[in-house]
């Protein structure tokens, strides 16, 4: 497999109806997954904590799938003695079962989890200070993907980062080794193959968000940033 090319009629598992045990098994191994490669505690200290020094500020994760990545922000920010308050948004009502079963009120860091789009958010006039998602710009078609950015724009926030997958042929032999385990019980396999599949590479972003900066990190990442500051 050469991935020359993108592939987004490729559909994802988890993306349609399927069985929701194995899609929430799903959610729980791509959080691990998360905690090795997705670079966040990064992105927390070298942008997200400098934007709290000077007060309280409000974050909005868009997509937050399993959960962990808006509760991993919270957490930090807490640990630092920071006031960050953190919303989380997903369209998908099997995300919110997810996050409502596996953690009581209490064991969700502070987090306000709800089944909402960013789009409706918007309208509703909300304000963010930051946005941010995680594994999502691989998922969307080209106008979801349009209508994601203008909505990111759209809140007033000082910084905007879409974290993704970089498409290359490395980063689908590593998955493909590294999350046969993950075979067994969930789609965690074939999904993070099919998404790999469907990413795009660094060009393919910034020709698709003028006005974004695209911004590599390791391992096979990239970021699409905009902010007050370079």
């Amino acid at each position: 497999m050469t991935l020359a090319a993108r592939e987004p009629a490729l559909a994802e598992i988890m993306d349609g109806p399927c069985d929701e045990a194995r899609l929430f098994a799903t959610y729980r191994h791509f959080a691990l997954a998360n905690r090795v490669v997705s670079g966040w505690r990064r992105v927390y200290t070298s942008r997200v904590r400098p934007l709290l020094a000077n007060g309280h500020a409000r974050l909005l994760d868009i997509g937050f799938g399993g959960g962990d990545i808006p509760r991993a922000l919270a957490g930090w920010a807490r640990a630092d003695g920071l006031a960050l308050d953190v919303t989380a948004i997903d369209p998908d009502e099997r995300a919110l079962r997810y996050v409502q079963g596996r953690m009581p009120d209490a064991a969700r860091d502070g987090v306000r989890f709800r089944a909402a789009t960013s789009r409706e958010l918007l309208e509703a006039g909300e304000r963010f200070d930051i946005v941010v998602s995680n594994h999502l710009l691989h998922h969307l078609g080209d106008a979801e993907r349009d209508e994601l950015l203008a909505d990111s724009t759209g809140f007033g926030a000082r910084l905007i980062v879409h974290d993704d997958i970089e498409r290359s042929r490395l980063a689908y032999a590593a998955w493909a080794a590294g999350a046969l385990p993950f075979a067994l019980d969930s789609f965690a396999l074939v999904d993070g193959l099919r998404s790999i599949r469907r990413s795009y590479t660094a060009a393919e972003l910034a020709a698709l968000a003028p006005g974004w900066r695209v911004e590599r990190m390791f391992p096979w990442r990239l970021l699409l940033v905009k902010s007050e500051t370079p």
